[in-house]
């Protein structure tokens, strides 16, 4: 083995220790974000279920250096090894299952016959440069045929995967594939014939051997090698019929290829693979000889074979581009879709207790029958004396006095309720009056009214226009998953969308109503990630948080204006933020 083999297999054992070392989870598929696709809208909208399919993801090219065993089937016998290759590739995936790749190599081999050959014999013109070496100019006796190849091949190759459409797996560890490409070959070829200027005495090579046994022909080998003195001095024969790309030199020759592989990943970053491959062209001379004898021609061309082992790269940042495809399971997305639904939780409208709210919502769920509730299903107790209203005989006492059994205030002869006492009444905040009036919901990054929460609304301009002189606090919010400036913004959007809404389709004037923001201030459910990549169940409780809440204003109660920061949110339905994860009715926001 040369000094060059000895560096590329030591170069291939440090990469492989390297990718072994890499840290990497195949067993778990990497999160896509709509950023890391061709068309972010489209996958958004596929996303929340208005497209059909999500975009392409963008993913990475692939680097390669290869190098293994190289050896030409021909006319001449060649020994195990023959030779060595090495070069480089660089492949890119057109979609999941087909790639291209660019492919260099360069390789050579060395063949010698065991069998004598009587050069004379051929009729064919094939020795344009072996027959013009004078010491060869009538020599009528046999010679061992020998050669040295050297090919430069440049190539462009299709190449079809099949390991990464997986049902059972998120992931691939393992591709087979197969190679089909075309490409131009520089092969030159050489004969080691002379010792000096004169030809060798090849006499004593086979004499005395039986070449039909293994045994005999290896000694045969091993004598021809011994008696060469490996310079390869003639350039070999050159066809005169064979295609080229320049006919006058015959040095370019166009070539096909086929090849088998398979790959082991051994990180997200590099993957390892052992591929064999067959060059055919038009060409019987890789060899340096076209025949044996005029009576046993061969019938094929020389072909050229390459075993290789194949070091793959990956290049580019895994927040931006993903695997290259062929180590990509294209069915990741739907099945992960519907393992998501088979996890919901069926939509049950079981209501036990009759107060029409739902179990599954409903706080409380044995509430006594008759009993009016607020819309958590707790039965209401609108002055929070601790008797509910269905059973309390004063069910808005006035504040600041202790009520008896039946939840009557005892309040002295000469006292008497002011109006700001009245407003207090409405606005004490126990829990129960504050659900009185509803509160509306919003979509991810959304400020518009959606249809569902219309009855909502008309339920408070129904209160409001029942209480002319009454004032309403519209409070927005939002879930914690931006930056505070920019909820401030939004929450601010969500209460004046509410607040435009009361007036255009009431006739409600706008000095009746205080706006309020808190951003994501006073989460009803708390705790939650401030990531985009969550559970559906996580997704529906920042749902609960993105809210504006409307409760009767005090005499502290002020307007407040629009925050600083940038503009935020959208006013119109249609995709939500990148990166969310929801699905289900469009209307309800996830």
């Amino acid at each position: 083995m040369t000094r060059l083999s000895y560096v590329l297999l030591s170069s291939l054992l440090i990469l492989l220790a390297t990718g072994l070392n890499a840290q990497t989870n195949t067993e778990v598929s990497p999160e896509i974000t709509d950023e890391m696709t061709a068309d972010p809208e489209q996958n958004a909208a596929w996303r929340t279920g208005q497209a059909v399919y999500s975009a392409k993801p963008k993913h990475m090219w692939e680097l390669g250096i290869h190098a293994g065993n190289a050896f030409i089937s021909g006319d001449v016998e060649a020994p195990f090894p023959a030779g060595y290759g090495f070069g480089l590739h660089l492949r890119k995936a057109i979609n999941y299952n087909l790639s291209f790749r660019l492919d260099g190599t360069y390789q050579t081999s060395r063949g010698y016959d065991a069998r004598p050959f009587a050069h004379l014999q051929s009729e064919r013109t094939y020795r344009q440069n072996i027959d013009a070496v004078p010491a060869l100019s009538g020599y009528t006796g046999n010679i061992h045929r020998n050669y040295k190849n050297n090919l430069l091949d440049l190539s462009l190759e299709g190449i079809f995967n099949f390991g990464n459409i997986l049902f059972h797996n998120p992931t691939n560890k393992w591709n087979v594939f197969l190679v089909v490409g075309a490409g131009l070959g520089f092969p030159k070829t050489y004969v080691d014939l002379l010792n000096g200027d004169q030809i060798y005495d090849f006499s004593g090579v086979s004499e005395g051997l039986d070449l039909t046994t293994n045994e005999d022909r290896k000694e045969s080998r091993d004598r021809l090698k011994a008696l060469l003195d490996g310079d390869f001095e003639t350039e070999g024969g050159i066809e005169n019929d064979i295609i080229t790309i320049f006919n006058d030199h015959k040095t370019i020759i166009p070539h096909f290829h086929g090849g088998v592989g398979v790959s082991r990943k051994l990180s997200r970053r590099i993957n390892l693979g052992l591929e064999h491959r067959v060059i055919v062209s038009d060409n019987d001379l890789l060899d340096g000889f076209e025949n044996r004898t005029n009576l046993d021609e061969t019938p094929s061309n020389d072909v050229s074979h390459y075993t290789s082992l194949r070091l793959g790269i990956n290049l580019g940042s895994f927040e931006k581009r993903v695997e290259p495809l062929y180590w990509v399971n294209p069915l990741d997305g739907p099945l992960t879709d519907i393992a998501e639904l088979k996890q919901r939780p069926k939509f049950d409208l079981t209501d036990s207790d009759g107060d029409g709210v739902i179990d599954m919502t409903d706080q409380e769920i044995n509430t006594p029958a008759g009993c009016p509730v607020d819309t958590r299903g707790v039965t209401l107790d609108s002055d929070s004396d601790g008797i509910a209203d269905c059973k309390d005989q004063e069910p808005y006492s006035p504040p600041g006095f202790e009520v008896d059994a039946s939840g009557v205030a005892q309040v002295p002869d000469e006292g008497f309720l002011t109006e700001e006492e009245v407003v207090n009444i409405l606005n004490t905040r126990g829990g129960s009056f504050s659900w009185f009036l509803p509160m509306i919901h919003f979509d991810l990054d959304k400020y518009y009214i959606k249809p569902e929460f219309y009855g909502s609304l008309h339920h408070v301009a129904t209160v409001m226009n029942s209480h002319p002189d009454m004032k309403i606090v519209a409070h927005g919010f939002t879930d914690n998953r931006a930056a505070s400036d920019y909820n401030n913004v939004l929450s601010y959007n969500r209460a004046n969308a509410a607040i435009n809404y009361l007036m255009e389709n009431y006739n409600l004037p706008r000095s009746r109503f205080i706006l309020s923001y808190g951003g994501e201030q006073a989460p009803i459910v708390k705790g939650l990630p401030d990531s985009h990549n969550i559970s559906s169940t996580e997704e529906f409780k920042h749902y609960i948080n993105r809210r504006v809440e409307f409760r009767v204003a005090t005499a502290t109660d002020t307007d407040m204006s629009r925050p600083a920061g940038p503009e935020a949110g959208e006013n119109t339905p249609g995709s939500s933020r990148p990166g969310s994860k929801y699905s289900g009715n469009r209307n309800s926001g996830y």
